[in-house]
């Protein structure tokens, strides 16, 4: 009897524990504002609503010297995303298909054009967990500037929209085991000194 209780007693704390973190994560999701910044590249990770017009927006606006869009269809062309002065330093990245292949690939244009500084475009349910992926795939010295898009399907009453609810918890699962891999593997992304 001492043992049952005893296991449901660690299971209440562990659910405890769980509520807690992931009302943090939410919270976090939630408070992360855009800034005003100037950055060597602005890099979208399409594939969200709003995510390519904004990173255009920016790049226009002077926010960054390159524009690298990840995650491109293979089927889409430069001239359909951008057209006009500037498109010599937008790219196309048209490989990577899910956010760990979107920070590997990045990585690479990223360290081949010596870029310093991004602004990171992604949904901002997405964010969190895009963030850890390239602060553990870039070099160190390489600064990351958030800039969350705010859609449609994650409303801000989350706790009574299901699908937010479910949309939130998803990401929440899978930043933590990038949290738990990272504590073991912090260098794995990372590409090898002197390497490509």
């Amino acid at each position: 009897m001492g043992f049952i209780k005893g296991l449901f007693s660690l299971l209440v704390l562990m659910l405890i524990v769980v509520s807690i973190l992931f009302v943090d994560f939410v919270y976090k999701t939630f408070s992360l504002s855009k800034r005003e910044v100037q950055t060597d590249a602005i890099v979208v990770l399409t594939g969200g609503r709003g995510r390519v017009e904004e990173g255009v927006k920016l790049y226009r606006a002077g926010k960054g010297r390159m524009l690298f869009l990840i995650g491109v269809d293979p089927l889409v062309k430069k001239k359909e995303l951008f057209r006009g002065d500037g498109a010599e330093q937008v790219y196309l990245e048209n490989v990577s298909r899910n956010t760990l292949e979107n920070a590997v690939y990045a990585r690479d244009l990223i360290t081949r054009h010596k870029v310093g500084s991004i602004q990171l475009i992604t949904s901002r349910y997405h964010m969190k967990r895009s963030t850890i992926l390239f602060r553990n795939a870039l070099p160190k010295d390489v600064a990351i500037y958030p800039h969350p898009i705010d859609s449609s399907n994650l409303k801000e009453e989350w706790w009574n929209h299901k699908g937010s609810f479910k949309l939130l918890f998803s990401e929440f699962y899978k930043y933590c085991i990038l949290r738990f891999f990272f504590m073991f593997a912090p260098g794995e992304l990372r590409p090898l000194p002197g390497g490509g």
